[in-house]
């Protein structure tokens, strides 16, 4: 019995998909910020059992307990949603649609994508996080692998490599009409999501066609249609729409290429070529750890210098309303400064502001990391006290080239606006060498991309007449708006006149919840550490150094989250919340007047502060945004401890003593390990600063002795 038994254990690849998915949640809990939830995972595993229960009772078929978890598994590691009865209704509708929406004898949709697709249009709680998974080779060789031994039991191998084949031809298409370098459709295709959708979604057997030819036709039209979904209609989770939409053609794909269906047991024989890939995958899952900027560039009049090594961006987005607020890094003469930024639409003049640097200012402090101090109260009385401390920071034209057409010319403020649209990109080349600008190497290629892509060019500059009129002699910042389905920002025209890696925080405004990169994977920045009393005055150099780690340890792929809280209220506030007034000034007044007062209630816009730094060749795309529903509170936060000095005469006072120095030594640890610097530094200065860790207990022994 039990040797019976375990042939069928190898004879079915649904035990090895359970396996693969399984390793790939347990990876998801461990490394991955924004991966999948213990508690989410248990809800949907718990609703996805106990529907196909229910429904094989109800249409008195076998349990099949091993298909009900596949689906939630990869429920839990394709939906995101902060609202457990969400995924309970994914997961009653995912395990449903197998028993009623039948045709011919199989289920028409893929139970998942069928979850997925319904709560995403149906509820307002629901999102998918394309880039949660990264772009890295080796996680690209773990999911190649674990597809593959599930695939190779199947088989549906053929379904995979179809759809992968006519995905990165898509792709590779696109890059040749635009220009771009081969580093784009590569990374594209090394998306950790696209290739578990690929190896897990595209290829269930009990949704896809039975014969081979049919499988492949299936594979490249899902391939077509989420490529036109994704890029001509700017869809984020174009993947499981494109699938439920194809899945009406199964029917007749079959009909007109019949074969036998499929069935789950297969010979033995077949399930020993696929133990050996499994077993390595299962063991690179548990042992391999994951290993600035500008919207535009910068051209310069005759040879004036080229400076973009820093920036900031407040963006605004409500549906396809977007405000794009850029303050500028360039150093140098003002007459020297001008600015091309590619944006998808011709801007009116109504739409361009200039924007007080102060109201920047102002949401930059509110949402930057924040260094804490509490003191610790009396071990024999309860109270706290609390300071938020702010992180302090470092330091007549011609019109007639060819293929240029001047959409429109405004002048806003100090700002000559110039709004472009091009054919070819020597044309716009030819058009701001003849108007006295000095153009970057490198920036020919790209421009010919947004050209190819319907792009306009919103070039600006500065009229020194007026910026000395008004009393002025530094640059302020410029806004857009402009109404547009894609939400994106242009980063690659800022690597053109680089020097070296650059540094970009966008602050994003929306009105639901964190923003985040669908195209590269975000990290949270550590926090919530404890820190010596030094820190204080050491701030920026310890954040600095723990981000140029944290920087490091992603391999220079992931951007980062700062800060995510309703602007409405704050705790700790490193600042002021911003006013209704300064969020309407960003494009952010959605049903709120900026006469109305709604600090500390949670009526405020939600507020993403992201970290990036970037090159050319770990960033190769620009950066595509996604808003989620996720509005759980984030701050990059460091907490300093004073010490309790009175008279602690109780017993709690004696393990206060024990408390303080085994958290000095946590500090310590903490602080070596995030920025690197030596123990004995530390120490060091813990000692200079009063806060001699060696010390500790001596000096306990004079603050609680009799």
């Amino acid at each position: 019995m039990i040797e019976s038994l375990s042939r069928n254990l190898k004879a079915d690849a649904r035990h090895w998909q359970i396996a693969a998915l399984g390793a790939l949640v347990l990876y998801s809990f461990v490394y991955l910020d924004f991966g999948a939830k213990p508690l989410f995972t248990a809800v949907a595993l718990a609703t996805v059992l106990a529907t196909q229960w229910v429904c094989s009772r109800l249409w008195r078929r076998p349990f099949e307990w091993r298909s009900a978890l596949i689906s939630g598994l990869s429920l839990s590691l394709l939906l995101r949603t902060g609202d457990p009865m969400i995924m309970m209704l994914a997961a009653v509708l995912a395990i449903a649609s197998k028993f009623v929406i039948r045709l011919n004898g199989k289920h028409l949709f893929n139970p998942t994508a069928f979850g997925i697709v319904f709560v995403l249009l149906a509820t307002h709680g629901a999102w998918v996080s394309p880039g949660q998974w990264g772009a890295s080779i080796w996680m690209a060789a773990l999911i190649f692998l674990l597809g593959g031994a599930v695939l190779t039991h199947a088989p549906r191998l053929d379904t995979a490599v179809a759809f992968l084949a006519a995905h990165f031809a898509l792709l590779l298409a696109r890059a040749t009409w635009l220009g771009d370098p081969l580093t784009i459709p590569l990374h594209q295709m090394m998306t950790g999501s696209l290739l578990i959708f690929a190896f897990f979604m595209v290829t269930d057997p009990r949704t896809t066609p039975d014969s081979r030819q049919g499988r492949i036709l299936f594979a490249v039209l899902i391939a077509a249609l989420c490529h036109w979904l994704a890029f001509y209609r700017q869809v984020r989770p174009a993947l499981y729409f494109g699938l439920m939409a194809t899945s009406l053609l199964v029917p007749i794909i079959d009909r007109y290429l019949p074969e036998r269906r499929f069935e789950w047991r297969l010979p033995p024989a077949l399930a020993k070529n696929a133990a050996f890939g499994l077993t390595l995958a299962a063991a690179l899952a548990t042992a391999v750890q994951p290993a600035v900027a500008f919207c535009g560039f910068y051209v310069a009049r005759a040879d004036g210098k080229l400076s973009n090594k820093a920036s900031m961006v407040v963006l605004a987005r409500a549906g396809t309303e977007t405000a794009i607020t850029m303050a500028s890094d360039y150093q140098g003469d003002p007459k020297d400064f001008a600015l091309v930024i590619p944006v998808p639409t011709v801007v009116k003049q109504d739409d361009i502001h200039v924007v007080d640097q102060a109201v920047l200012d102002r949401l930059d402090s509110y949402s930057e990391p924040r260094l804490v101090e509490y003191t610790d109260d009396d071990p024999c009385f309860s109270g706290l006290e609390e300071i938020a401390v702010t992180a302090r920071r470092a330091e007549a034209p011609k019109d007639k080239a060819e293929g240029v057409k001047v959409e429109a010319r405004y002048s806003v403020e100090e700002y000559e606006i110039v709004i472009l649209s091009a054919e070819q990109s020597d044309g716009l080349q030819s058009w701001l060498t003849e108007n006295g600008y000095r153009m970057p190497a490198g920036a020919g290629d790209v421009l010919g991309s947004y050209i190819k892509q319907k792009m306009h060019f919103f070039v600006a500059k500065v009229d020194l007449t007026r910026m000395k009129l008004a009393g002025r002699n530094f640059i302020r910042p410029l806004q857009v708006r402009y109404s547009s389905p894609k939400f994106m920002l242009p980063i690659r025209l800022g690597t053109v006149n680089a020097d070296g890696p650059q540094d970009l925080i966008l602050l994003a405004l929306t009105r639901h919840g964190r923003v985040e990169t669908a195209n590269y994977q975000t990290e949270r920045v550590p926090t919530d550490i404890d820190v010596p009393l030094f820190i204080k005055d050491r701030f920026v150099d310890f954040y600095r150094t723990l981000f140029d780690r944290a920087v490091a340890k992603s391999g220079g792929t992931s951007v980062f989250l700062e800060y995510a809280w309703n602007t409405g209220w704050c705790d700790p506030c490193s600042a002021p919340p911003p006013t209704p007034a300064d969020l309407s000034t960003f494009g952010a007044n959605w049903g709120v007047s900026p006469a109305d007062d709604y600090h500390y209630n949670a009526s405020g816009p939600f507020l993403t502060r992201l970290h990036v730094r970037y090159d050319r060749a770990h960033f190769p795309e620009d950066l595509v945004l996604n808003e989620t529903k996720d509005d759980d509170n984030f701050q990059a936060r460091y907490i300093m401890n004073h010490l309790w000095k009175g008279e602690a005469k109780c017993e709690l006072g004696a393990k206060y003593k024990d408390t303080v120095a085994e958290r000095g030594r946590k500090e310590i640890e903490s602080v070596a390990s995030l920025t690197g610097w030596s123990r004995d530094m530390i120490t060091a200065e813990m000692k200079q600063s009063g806060e001699p860790a060696e010390y500790r207990h001596h000096l306990f022994d004079w603050l609680f002795k009799d």
